[in-house]
C-alpha cells in the first residue's frame, strides 16, 4: 500500500493499454462471463470485483464505476450461492405455521412476505400440520437455511421453545407470549377479546353460554377457557357450558348438535372457522341464527363477514403482525435489539349473527 492513498494494492489500476480493459469495447468474448473475465476487462483484482458485487464501500469510486461498467459489457451476473456464501446471508427468511389452509397464519404470511420483499429478501414457507416434533423439525431446518425466522407456535410448550431459542435465533415468535423467552414476541390479548364478548352477549339478556373449545395444547385455547370461566365465576346467574370441539370447520359443523342439546343461547366459538362450521350445522337443523342461538367467532378471517348472517367476532391485526414481524426480525439479523414485545389489542365487531336472547 502507498503511504497516504489509502489505496489497496490489489485496487492499482493496470495499464490502460492492457487489452481487455473497461476502456476498449471489442467484440464480446466467448463462453459464460466469470468474475476472472470482468477483473481482466476492469484491469482491478478478482477480490475488488466480489467487494464492488458485494456493495461493498471500501473500493474507490472510480475503481469501483469500472467494475460495474465492465460487469455491464460483459453481461455478468454474480452467483447467487458465492455471494451468500462471502457475505454469510442466503437473503432469504423463513416462516413457520402450524396450517396455512388457516386464513390466520394467511394474514401474517402476507404482511410478512410484502414487508420482507420491499426489501429485498426472499420468504421461505413451511407449514407443521399441528404436529409440535414435526414444528421443531422444520424450524431448526429453515433456521439453517436462512437468516432468520418467525415462528408460530400455538402448542408448543413453553419448556421448549426456550429450550430451543438459541438454536433459533435470530427468531420473533407470533401468536404467542412466552415468559423468559430470548426473543421479541408479538401476541393478542386473548382475554380482552373474550371479555368484550361476553359483555356485548350479555348486554343483549344472553346468561347460557356455550364455548366450543379449541385443541387443548392451544395457547389461545387456555387463555380464551380461563377468561370465560373468570367470567361465569364473577356473574351470579350466568352459566358456561364448555363443548369439546377443535379449530376446523368440521369440528365446528360437528359441534352443532351438542349446541342445542345444551339449550345455550349463544356459542362463544374458539375460532371464525368453528364459528362458520357451527353456522351451518345449525342451519341443516333448523335452527335460526340470532333468533334461537347466537353465535361469535374469534379472529375476524376475510370471509367471516360473508357467513349467512355476517359473522359476530374479535378482529386481530393479522398483517401488522406479518409487517412488526419483519422490523423486529431485520433488527435482530444486523445485531440490534429487537425491541419490546407487543400485544396487540382485539377489535369487537358485531354483525348480523348475534341479537337478543330469546324470551
Amino acid at each position: 500500500m502507498r503511504a497516504g492513498t489509502g489505496e489497496r494494492a490489489e485496487d492499482r489500476e493496470e495499464p490502460a493499454s492492457q487489452p481487455g480493459s473497461a476502456g476498449r469495447r471489442g467484440p464480446r468474448p466467448a463462453g459464460a462471463p466469470t468474475i476472472s473475465r470482468v477483473a481482466e476487462a476492469a484491469g482491478v483484482s478478482r477480490a475488488t470485483v466480489s467487494r464492488v458485487m458485494n456493495g461493498s464501500t471500501t473500493v474507490k469510486p472510480e475503481l469501483a464505476a469500472r467494475v460495474r461498467a465492465a460487469a455491464q459489457a460483459l453481461d455478468y451476473e454474480p452467483s447467487v450461492a458465492a455471494r451468500s456464501l462471502a457475505l454469510g446471508r442466503t437473503g432469504t427468511i423463513s416462516l413457520v405455521v402450524p396450517d396455512l389452509a388457516n386464513p390466520l397464519f394467511q394474514g401474517v404470511l402476507r404482511g410478512l412476505s410484502q414487508a420482507a420483499g420491499k426489501a429485498g429478501r426472499q420468504l421461505l414457507v413451511a407449514e407443521s400440520n399441528e404436529d409440535i416434533e414435526e414444528e421443531t423439525i422444520l424450524a431448526i431446518e429453515a433456521r439453517r437455511n436462512s437468516d432468520g425466522l418467525v415462528l408460530a407456535s400455538p402448542r408448543a410448550p413453553d419448556e421448549r421453545l426456550r429450550e430451543l431459542s438459541d438454536r433459533l435465533a435470530p427468531f420473533v415468535l407470533v401468536y404467542r407470549d412466552v415468559p423468559g423467552l430470548a426473543a421479541p414476541s408479538l401476541s393478542v390479548d386473548n382475554v380482552a377479546g373474550i371479555d368484550d364478548l361476553i359483555s356485548h352477549l350479555t348486554g343483549l339478556g344472553h346468561r347460557h353460554l356455550a364455548y366450543l373449545s379449541g385443541p387443548e395444547a392451544s395457547s389461545s385455547h387456555v387463555l380464551r377457557l380461563a377468561a370465560l370461566r373468570a367470567a361465569a365465576a364473577r356473574s351470579p346467574g350466568f352459566t358456561l357450558t364448555e363443548l369439546p370441539c377443535g379449530s376446523m370447520f368440521d369440528d365446528g359443523h360437528a359441534a352443532a348438535g351438542p349446541v342445542l342439546e345444551c339449550g345455550a343461547s349463544a356459542v362463544v366459538a374458539f375460532n371464525d372457522m368453528v364459528a362458520s362450521g357451527a353456522l351451518t350445522g345449525l342451519h341443516e337443523l333448523g335452527v335460526r341464527v340470532p333468533g334461537d342461538v347466537s353465535v361469535t367467532g374469534f379472529d375476524d378471517i376475510p370471509f367471516a363477514r360473508y357467513t349467512t348472517p355476517p359473522l359476530t367476532t374479535v378482529s386481530i391485526p393479522k398483517n401488522e403482525l406479518g409487517r412488526q414481524a419483519w422490523d423486529r426480525l431485520w433488527a435482530l439479523m444486523n445485531g440490534e435489539s429487537g425491541g419490546y414485545n407487543v400485544r396487540f389489542q382485539p377489535r369487537l365487531l358485531i354483525r348480523d349473527s348475534t341479537g337478543p336472547a330469546p324470551p
